[in-house]
């Protein structure tokens, strides 16, 4: 399966508006796959008011919800898709109140419940699974392997969990291909500055540290008396570029798969193996941007591990993937050149 070739392939991807997702359509396009967009956010959506200015010929935004079953049939009888890459699903920064327990389970599973058995019904042999290293919880042993215990501290990893295993009992019995990635802390953003993270709500460590530049903002760092280099966290970061080569990489296994009669189905974590703590995101935020970030430290907060790094050699020996954009530098270089560019000037 040569790049040349794959315009043959056309690509649902669902939530391709967002984050991760849409670094994973820009990643597609750039491998000439045909693609189809379908999300319910663009209000809050990473794209924002440019998602109209991709290229036309071989990308469609359909601004629709996979509760809707009579859109999702004519979307399935419309296009003859190759495979499914699925991001669509409410976010893990989500108070987990009584409304929101609700919304997980029907926007993450009853919404993935309806696309995987589309792509049964419609023949649709390969699907590429969002998934997430929440589903380990707290873990006892690291690095963390796909074969460490699942053990999900919230709603949103244990409704990722109950997808993976319909997608295991669906290539069982129905002889669907899936991959399903777990991945660590997304971060950074697109070099060619096409997208980048534009969450609302903001909660993650490194936009909300770039948002504070040239405010008299204090950040809390919770927790200075960890097991770890400095006393604070330390966590696996992994460049949002790399995250979609990877989704990529797993699209075009399943692929290879299919038009050779086999069946797959795997899981695979994607980190970098390594973990950078949250004093050393803060210095490398300060030489980045050249300027002074002010922190105060406050007690760990409860249930909050340590370190959390990922072991990453399956990915290595079935996707061929390797982590290429996730030094901390990159990662804050890009995510700044995004902020600047971004929120400096399209958001005026």
């Amino acid at each position: 399966m040569t790049q040349n070739n794959n315009e043959t392939y056309k690509i649902l991807v669902t939530g391709g508006a967002g984050y991760i997702g849409s670094h994973a359509v820009l990643e597609l396009l750039d491998n000439n796959f045909s693609v189809v967009i379908l999300d319910k956010n663009l209000p809050n959506a990473v794209f924002g008011d440019y998602i109209y200015n991709l290229p036309d010929e071989k990308c469609r935004f359909i601004h629709g919800d996979l509760l809707d079953l009579k859109l999702l049939d004519q979307i399935f009888k419309e296009y003859n898709f190759s495979g499914i890459i699925h991001f669509a699903a409410d976010p893990a920064f989500v108070s987990q109140n009584s409304i929101y327990v609700k919304n997980y389970y029907t926007n993450n599973v009853i919404s993935s419940i309806n696309l995987i058995d589309l792509a049964r019904e419609f023949g649709v042999k390969n699907f590429v699974f969002s998934s997430t290293a929440a589903m380990y919880g707290n873990p006892e042993i690291l690095p963390i392997t796909e074969d460490s215990k699942l053990a999900p501290i919230n709603v949103y990893g244990y409704t990722k969990s109950i997808v993976e295993k319909m997608l295991l009992d669906y290539g069982e019995i129905y002889q669907l291909n899936s991959v399903r990635l777990r991945y660590f802390n997304a971060c950074g953003a697109d070099k060619l500055g096409r997208s980048g993270e534009a969450h609302d709500p903001e909660i993650h460590l490194i936009p909300n540290i770039l948002k504070s530049v040239g405010t008299d903002k204090i950040f809390k760092l919770f927790g200075n008396d960890f097991d770890t280099i400095d006393g604070t966290c330390v966590r696996d970061y992994i460049h949002v570029n790399d995250l979609a080569s990877a989704h990529v990489a797993a699209l075009k296994l399943l692929i290879q798969a299919n038009e050779s009669g086999e069946t797959i189905t795997q899981v695979i974590n994607l980190g970098t193996g390594n973990g950078y703590s949250n004093l050393q995101i803060f210095e490398t935020a300060r030489k980045i941007v050249g300027e002074d970030i002010l922190f105060e430290y406050d007690k760990r907060r409860a249930g909050d591990p340590g370190t959390l790094i990922a072991e990453n050699k399956k990915a290595h020996l079935i996707l061929g993937w390797r982590p290429v954009h996730s030094s901390l530098e990159n990662i804050i270089q890009t995510a700044w050149d995004w902020e600047n560019s971004y929120y400096r000037n399209i958001k005026k």
